[in-house]
């Protein structure tokens, strides 16, 4: 676990501890049904689920849920976008930039380099 989720929980248990669902949400500031539902769009956020579906989030389970939040909620990236930066499918620039956010502050070459790349898509999707 890193250092800045370490000091998230005060729970007194070991940084390496497996956490339930609620201290996870409760110490992200997030609710247990965005982290259910962020399971089912993110393939790769897979917590360890015991008897009676109860989930057990691991380290680095926990330091993948900052890095969601940080992207859709701080960033302002879509699902989608998030999904496509952690999955590091950078190669499609195109998908990526079109689900990236432009936020208020873009600067005008980012807008049109992404709008460029957006044409160059689908002029190729048309053939």
């Amino acid at each position: 676990m890193t250092q800045g989720s370490a000091r998230l929980f005060t729970d007194g248990k070991e940084p390496d501890a497996l956490r339930t669902i609620g201290e996870v949400a409760k110490a992200l500031g997030l609710r247990q049904h965005v982290l259910r539902y962020w399971e089912e769009q993110f393939p790769m956020l897979k917590p360890l689920k015991r008897s009676g579906g109860r989930r057990y989030y691991r380290p680095e389970d926990i330091a993948l849920v900052q890095r969601i939040d940080m992207l859709v909620h701080r960033q302002g990236f879509t699902l989608r976008g998030a999904r496509l930066a952690l999955e590091g499918k950078g190669g499609d620039e195109a998908a990526v930039a079109e689900a990236a956010p432009l936020g208020a502050g873009a600067a005008a070459g980012d807008v049109r380099a992404r709008l460029v790349a957006i044409r160059a898509r689908l002029a190729a999707a048309l053939g």
